[in-house]
């Protein structure tokens, strides 16, 4: 039992990193209380263990003659790779213009669609408040010059492939033809995919007036007529 308790922890654990890595921007926040995603981790979590009992009854050693060694082998093989399974195909057809894979990874790709939707849909909720609340009296104009080009400054480790898209998508932003109440919202939207929102809260407090449409009032100062 304890074999698959560790087989079942490592492939929960693989899980949990995908998901991770496909809401890079706040990974906590997508999945925390999320039941979609704790399902995926745990289908990942029996994916290895099925894979560690298949292991032990086709008697797979992989050239492996000491009983510990092998033990351990199997586990790591079944807890870390049992989803490599889950994303081959037998054959692919096409269909339309796209080739669709026929077999286990048309069940992955079904379950990964159905997180997908669910996170995507709770953390929209979220992430609409707290754009708002972080771009309540910005301007736009001083924005789309200032806050990206700091975001990237503070931000050591982003790729250049990000960095790119980040650039494309305010070039874009830029020439649409929206309120710019909205087009403000938006640009907060792309810098928390790229930067996370504790690095934008932080440069948008950094830089205070600079990207408001009026100074704010000193404490004590009277409101104007």
């Amino acid at each position: 039992m304890f074999d698959y308790a560790v087989v079942a922890v490592l492939g929960g654990i693989v899980g949990l990193g995908e998901l991770a890595s496909r809401y890079r921007d706040a990974p906590e926040r997508a999945l925390s209380r999320s039941a979609a995603a704790w399902s995926y981790c745990a289908i990942n979590a029996l994916a290895s263990v099925a894979a560690l009992h298949l292991l032990a009854v086709f008697n797979v050693t992989f050239g492996q003659t000491n009983a510990t060694a092998l033990r351990w082998l199997r586990i790591l093989a079944a807890g870390v790779s049992a989803m490599a399974l889950f994303r081959t195909s037998l054959f692919t057809v096409r269909i339309g213009n796209q080739d669709v894979g026929i077999g286990p990874v048309a069940f992955l790709q079904v379950i990964l669609d159905a997180v997908d939707r669910a996170v995507d849909r709770r953390r929209a909720r979220g992430r609409a408040a707290e754009v708002q609340a972080l771009m309540a009296g910005l301007s736009f104009d001083k924005a789309l010059i200032a806050l990206p080009a700091y975001c990237l400054a503070l931000m050591q480790n982003l790729s250049r492939e990000d960095q790119t898209k980040l650039a494309e998508s305010l070039v874009t932003l830029k020439n649409t033809d929206a309120p710019e109440t909205v087009k403000l919202r938006i640009l907060a939207v792309h810098l928390l995919n790229a930067l996370g929102p504790t690095a934008l809260e932080a440069a948008i407090k950094s830089l205070g007036d600079e990207l408001r449409t009026s100074p704010a009032p000193k404490p004590g100062t009277p409101p104007q007529p």
